[in-house]
Parts: C-alpha cells; sequence; structure tokens
C-alpha cells in the first residue's frame, strides 16, 4: 500500500468527523503529519538533519488527545502504539525498560504490512486451499475419479459441500510458557527464545476432523503464510517505523517528580530514560535495529496537580509545540453525540437494528443527556465525554435487557425517559459518584 499524503487542511477536515473541537491540537497533528512528508521530499543530505517536532497535549481526561493521535495514524496509514509514561521504570527498577515500545511499535508494523500483503495473495491463497481440499475429499471419497474434480470444484465454490466433515492436519505452533524477569534487553531475548522453540516444533502436525468451509480458510492462511515475502514485510515495516512511525505516551505528567531520593527518584529516572528514543537512537528488535530519530512522538497528561515546566528541560525540549486542549463544555457533549461519524447514539441504533427494533432520540432527549453528562462531570470527577457512555448505558439499560422479548419495532427516546431513568440517581450525591 502506497503512504498516504494529505494536506493539512484535509487531515483536520478527516479528524473532524470523529474528533468534536479540538482545533489547535488538530491543526499542529496536521502539520506535523506534511512535515514529514516535506522533509522526505527534501533533496540531498539535509534531509536526514530535519528532526520532527514533537507535540505535548496537555488537557484533562476525556477530552480527545488519544482520539486525535489514533486517528490521525489511521487516516495517514501510520503505524502507531499507544502506552503510559506509568509502565516504565528507571533502568535498575523492576518494569519494562523503556526501549520495549520502540519494539512495540516494531510488531505493529509488521502485522499491518504483513496484513496487506495478506491481501494482495487472498485470490492464490484461497485458490491452493481450495485445491488442497479438493484433494482431501477425492482421497477420502473413493468413487470419485480425476475427471470428476472440476464438478467437485462448481460443488465446493456453490457452497454445497460447506458442511462435510473431513480430516486435515494443521501446523502445530506451540506457545512456550516462560518469562524471563530482569533488565533492559530481556524482554527482547525473551521473544527471541520463544520464536526460536516454537520454529523447532512448528513441523509437527495435529490431525483433526472439521467441516469443508473451516478447512479452506485455515489453508488459506497457510497458504498466505508461504506466498508472503517475510524479509520484504520486515524492510517495509522497519521503513515504516523509522520514517512514520508514532508513539503516544499517555500520563506524562504522572512521572514528574522533585526529589532526588525516595519514590519519585525513578520517575525522574524515567524521563531520562526515554530522552535518548526521543531524541533518536538505535533499538535491537528481533526483526533488526530500529532508530528512531524520526518517528513522532506526542505526549500527554492532564497537569492538573503539576505542569509542564516541571519535566526536566532536557526533555521539555524535545517537545517543542505544546498544545492545550479544552475542557469540553456542555454544547460539545451535544455535538458529540450527533456529530461524529461513530458518534454513540448511531453505535447504539446500529446495535438495536441487530434485534429489529429502529431506536430514535427526540432532539430534546440529546441535549438533556449531553446537561445531564455536563453536571455530573462537574459535581464529581471530571471524565470528559466517557460521562456520555455512563449516562447514555443507564438511560437504555431496560431496553437493552428487554428488547429480545418485545414486540416493538420502533423506540423513542424522550426528554421525560430520559429524566425518569436519571433523576433518581442525581438525587443521591453518594450513587452518583459510583453510578454516573
Amino acid at each position: 500500500m502506497k503512504d498516504i499524503v494529505l494536506k493539512p487542511r484535509e487531515i483536520v477536515k478527516e479528524l473532524d468527523k470523529y474528533i468534536v473541537g479540538q482545533e489547535k491540537a488538530k491543526i499542529a497533528v496536521a502539520i506535523a503529519m506534511r512535515n514529514r512528508w516535506r522533509r522526505m521530499n527534501v533533496q540531498g543530505p539535509l534531509k536526514d538533519e530535519i528532526y520532527p517536532n514533537n507535540i505535548l497535549m496537555i488537557g484533562p481526561t476525556g477530552v480527545g488527545k488519544t482520539e486525535i493521535a489514533r486517528r490521525l495514524a489511521k487516516i495517514t496509514n501510520s503505524p502507531f502504539i499507544k502506552v503510559e509514561a506509568t509502565r516504565y521504570t528507571e533502568v535498575g527498577y523492576v518494569g519494562r525498560d523503556v526501549e520495549s515500545m520502540v519494539r512495540d511499535l516494531m510488531n505493529s508494523a509488521v502485522a499491518m504490512v504483513k496484513s496487506e500483503r495478506a491481501k494482495d495473495v487472498d485470490e492464490k491463497a484461497k485458490n491452493a486451499a481450495i485445491e488442497r481440499v479438493l484433494d482431501i475429499i477425492m482421497k477420502k471419497e473413493k468413487k470419485y475419479t480425476p475427471e470428476d474434480k472440476s464438478y467437485l470444484t462448481e460443488l465446493l465454490l456453490s457452497g454445497k459441500l460447506d458442511d462435510m466433515k473431513i480430516e486435515i492436519e494443521t501446523i502445530k505452533k506451540p506457545k512456550p510458557m516462560f518469562e524471563i524477569i530482569g533488565g533492559v534487553g530481556l524482554e527482547e531475548l525473551q521473544m527471541n527464545l520463544q520464536d526460536t522453540i516454537s520454529s523447532l516444533f512448528s513441523g509437527l502436525g495435529k490431525k483433526k476432523s472439521i467441516n469443508v468451509k473451516t478447512a479452506i480458510e485455515i489453508f488459506k492462511q497457510e497458504e498466505a503464510e508461504k506466498l508472503i515475502d517475510m524479509e520484504e514485510v520486515t524492510q517495509e515495516a522497519k521503513r515504516r517505523v523509522e520514517q512514520q512511525g508514532m508513539i503516544f505516551i499517555d500520563e506524562i505528567d504522572k512521572i514528574i517528580g522533585s526529589e532526588t531520593h525516595g519514590p519519585d527518584v525513578s520517575r525522574i529516572g524515567v524521563q531520562r530514560d526515554l530522552l535518548p528514543i526521543v531524541e533518536g537512537t538505535d533499538v535491537m528488535t528481533k526483526y533488526g535495529i530500529v532508530n528512531t530519530s524520526h518517528i513522532l512522538f506526542i505526549a500527554a497528561g492532564a497537569f492538573s496537580l503539576r505542569k509542564p515546566s516541571e519535566l526536566i528541560p532536557e526533555f521539555q525540549g524535545r517537545f517543542p509545540i505544546r498544545v492545550e486542549l479544552n475542557p469540553l463544555t456542555e454544547e460539545d457533549f451535544y455535538r458529540i453525540l450527533i456529530q461524529p461519524e461513530n458518534s454513540l447514539i448511531k453505535q447504539y441504533k446500529a446495535l438495536f437494528l441487530t434485534e429489529g427494533v429502529e431506536l430514535e432520540f427526540e432532539d430534546d432527549a440529546i441535549k438533556e443527556i449531553a446537561h445531564i453528562s455536563f453536571e455530573v462531570n462537574t459535581r464529581s470527577e471530571n471524565i470528559g465525554a466517557r460521562r456520555l457512555s455512563t449516562v447514555l448505558s443507564c438511560v437504555l439499560e431496560d431496553y437493552l435487557y428487554n428488547i429480545p422479548d418485545v414486540e416493538n419495532h420502533k423506540i423513542v427516546i424522550t426528554k421525560d425517559y430520559v429524566l425518569n431513568r436519571i433523576q433518581p440517581i442525581l438525587k443521591s450525591e453518594d450513587l452518583t459518584k459510583y453510578i454516573l
């Protein structure tokens, strides 16, 4: 698949389909992605000297920080992973080493490219799988001769043989049940040992009886594996990681510490361990050495108790673009419920439709759900747009439970119904904390 190249305005337009508001953040990431394309088109050695301007997103939870990064990666077909800074600990402390995020990104890229290559060879793999199934059927049913193969093929393609039971031998790939616990680099050693042991036993087959339809799918996967050039996949994955990779580091404010001893020293240590990765270094992965110089890093945090200026100076310098995301308003909640292509209301309508029921919301009902969500966020913990899921689930709970057994083919949610469902909970402050 070719790299997807979009203008900044086009990227923002695509992000608008899924994320309400936060224009500054959208523009910042759109510019960052376009700058990548610009760098790739720079002539001469200067090209390698142009580094990405990493972004620091500042804003409360649930306002769209992660969603912007995730959607951006999907729009541009970039390898992407999200990690929490609190998963990592300073070298010498128990925990994952920071280099593992690059290995995870490389694994993700390999899976992405392999999936694309599988689609390219899908037809060949399916034809080879059908041939294998036909051979098994002809050996099983002695009455068929080579002349009957075209007739059998016709039956198989029409689906008339889908339920026929045949015995196949599948490739068994055991997963070693062991774990190496230790310092930097031992995670990679564990993965390599697992792959080595798996390859030693991969030739051992296991016979089982399954229907023809399932056998074709199993054989198709096996044939695709044979047709895909893994060396080419690895090279392309490495190129994408180094030139287009994105790592989203969440909870970056949680690794701010001001002490030189005690628990905070580990937090400062994580920042210092992250520095070489963000600055650009070579990381050993099971697919070879990956350079991180041109990976785009987007760090994010609420910074409710700490300030970005409390990060160590070297780390601050590696995130020159600062974007503050705005807390969501009641109007934002209303727009989030109706505008995005994957809005919650559209999702619930699709879910109800699977039961043969048409779900409708009156506009006043949607506004009331937005109002209640905003109010609960104000009165208790502010979890941003995630509050909409909680409130909407509570509003629809009875219908979700009962619709398989009712005959109504259309349900209309009114403002009064929303209030009847939510008001009893809102009256109790204690209950609100746990239910909404």
